[in-house]
């Protein structure tokens, strides 16, 4: 039992979602219950959620949505959080180094998505996970549908480890713990990694960094494979090509060149890549091409500024743990300030 180690908030009292009154509360009841879970307890769970307007108003001005790519990347790219980056494997030097040999994903990567996700784990969410998933699921104009499965998975989660649902925090839209997993990706990825017969994505690292390993193998990471290539391109962003989207590999280097988008390095076979526009300025772009592994880091954030953002902070950890007589031969450079 670990709930005396989880976070919890202030209890609330009873909210609109009893399933005695809201049907879509009682539906969801009824269908958790076809799967074995004890009606009355999930029933007793939808009573403590409250509705909150502010979890509707967070989703639609969600940062990837409204910052270009310089005021984005200002957020993550710090040197508190490089340094705690650094400091945050060499905490964990012996999981990380376990999670790079099973999964093939580099430690920096992996303490980068954590580090983005809540700053190793300082800043794991303020909103009652109960209350955001519960007003997703039965408020969101158009997204309800998923969010109603990941409400049922979250109670699922929470029945099975004896936990109280209302008792956990997390972000505005459900995302849990250290590496911040919804929980349909808490069940499908979550993984024991400190064997103690746990997945506890909460109050444990060395779980919590087996599981992002783990997520990212199961989407198709490519061991030793790069994330993008630099590319040089005009002032402003040609028509004809589809950049920034969050797709695997769909662009041929040829159909780039011929707009004026070109490589910095001979990728050799004209690989497909994803081209990306960065907009640095109000009159400035950087182009960058994703590889299959840029693909992979969008599927933890459908966001081609949060997979940047991973790289670059991996990047810079990177730089800052190798020894600086190691980096101009490992090709690992401090961030520009201007990137």
């Amino acid at each position: 039992m670990i709930v005396a180690l989880w976070g919890s908030s202030t209890a609330l009292g009873a909210g609109e979602y009893d399933p005695a009154t809201h049907a879509d509360a009682q539906a969801l009841v009824e269908e958790l219950g076809e799967g074995g879970l004890a009606r009355d307890w999930a029933a007793s769970a939808l009573r403590e959620a409250t509705f909150r307007p502010g979890v509707l108003e967070a989703m639609a001005g969600a940062a990837e949505r409204r910052l270009r790519w310089d005021e984005y990347r200002a957020i993550f790219l710090t040197p508190e959080r490089i340094t705690q980056g650094v400091a945050f494997i060499e905490a964990h030097a012996e999981a990380f180094a376990r999670a790079e040999e099973v999964f093939g994903v580099s430690s920096q990567v992996i303490a980068a998505i954590i580090g983005v996700e809540t700053a190793y784990g300082r800043y794991t969410g303020r909103h009652r996970v109960l209350d955001s998933l519960s007003t997703l699921a039965f408020e969101h104009p158009s997204r309800g549908r998923f969010f109603r499965g990941e409400l049922a998975a979250f109670l699922e989660i929470t029945h099975e480890q004896g936990v109280a649902p209302g008792s956990l925090d997390g972000s505005y839209a459900g995302a849990m713990g250290y590496p911040q997993f919804i929980p349909t990706s808490y069940r499908a990825y979550a993984v024991d990694f400190d064997g103690d017969g746990i997945r506890d994505l909460w109050t444990n690292p060395v779980d919590a960094i087996g599981s992002v390993g783990n997520y990212l193998a199961e989407h198709g990471w490519q061991r030793g494979a790069p994330i993008y290539h630099e590319a040089e391109g005009p002032n402003t962003p040609p028509e004809g090509i589809a950049f920034n989207r969050t797709a695997r590999p769909y662009a041929s280097l040829a159909t780039l060149d011929e707009a004026g988008v070109v490589s910095r390095a001979a990728l050799g076979a004209d690989p497909a890549v994803i081209p990306l526009a960065l907009e640095v300025s109000e009159t400035e772009w950087r182009y960058r091409l994703g590889r299959e592994n840029f693909y992979v880091i969008t599927r933890y954030n459908h966001s081609h500024l949060y997979a940047m953002a991973v790289t670059e902070l991996a990047e810079a950890i990177a730089a800052r743990r190798a020894p600086a007589s190691d980096r101009s031969e490992a090709g690992v450079a401090e961030p520009k300030e201007d990137a």
